[in-house]
């Protein structure tokens, strides 16, 4: 009788064994990548019209009228921020923003850590490190006509072009911007609000359209009259306040 029992007990286990369901695997779930893609595009303007070198005429804030001849800058040292005051920075950050060069008015930052970011900030200009690290290339390299000289260094952003407003002569509008050191100099970190936008770095690229608004040079703090002031090329007080005007002249147009 023991043995009996015991051979129905096995059986009774084969029997459960073979009629139980395998559960297949859940199927894999898609991993978020370590890094994404983040590319700033750049659009040019005057108070919203695209800027058109050389034909288009323009109004600035004096009701001065003027034309663009070269419009150029350089964004550097550019950081994005998380929710909890993390921050990635881009290495090599130094980008030449060029109105007469379409390709240069965007670049990406190609290895971000996914997640998403809340804010950003970034440099009008070239660090004082860069300024005295002796010869560049690529964007600091000075045949693109954005250097002074090793003790004044680079020219932070350059305007050049017109106005029949202008006593200067050949009626030109130029200033050159720049210094990396003194209560002067030209550099300014700024911050230009994603307006409760989300960036999300992950599998999809993303991209930031910033405008940039030419006539933010010449008002806000200091209006600027081209009459008594349409040039300045030192690292002086009209530097300074061109500089200052200039710290807003970019906004997030949007992000997609």
């Amino acid at each position: 009788m023991k043995y009996s029992l015991i051979a129905v007990a096995c059986a009774a286990g084969l029997i459960f064994s073979s009629c139980k369901k395998e559960t297949p695997e859940d199927p894999a779930t898609p991993s978020t990548p370590a890094t994404g893609s983040v590319t700033f595009s750049f659009s040019n303007e005057v108070d919203g019209q695209p800027i058109v070198l050389h034909t288009q005429n323009y109004v600035n804030p004096n009701n001065d009228t003027f034309v663009v001849d070269l419009f150029k800058y350089y964004i550097s040292n550019v950081r994005l921020y998380k929710a909890d005051g993390s921050h990635y920075d881009e290495p090599e950050s130094y980008h030449l923003i060029d109105q007469n060069n379409a390709a240069s008015r965007s670049f990406t930052l190609g290895s971000v850590p996914s997640g998403d970011y809340v804010s950003m900030s970034f440099m009008i200009g070239v660090d004082s490190t860069r300024n005295v690290s002796g010869a560049q290339t690529g964007a600091l390299d000075p045949a693109n006509g954005m250097f002074w000289t090793w003790s004044t260094g680079y020219i932070m952003a350059k305007l050049e072009g017109s106005s029949p407003q202008s006593t200067e002569p050949g009626h030109i509008v130029s200033f050159h911007i720049g210094g990396f050191t003194g209560v002067n100099k030209g550099i300014r970190t700024v911050t230009p609000s994603f307006n409760s936008a989300a960036l999300n770095v992950g599998s999809t690229a993303r991209t930031i359209y910033m405008d940039c608004n030419l006539n933010e040079w010449f008002k806000t703090p200091t209006l600027i009259d081209f009459g008594t002031t349409a040039a300045n090329m030192a690292v002086n007080a009209m530097n300074k306040t061109i500089a200052d005007n200039y710290m807003d002249m970019f906004t997030v147009d949007h992000i997609q």
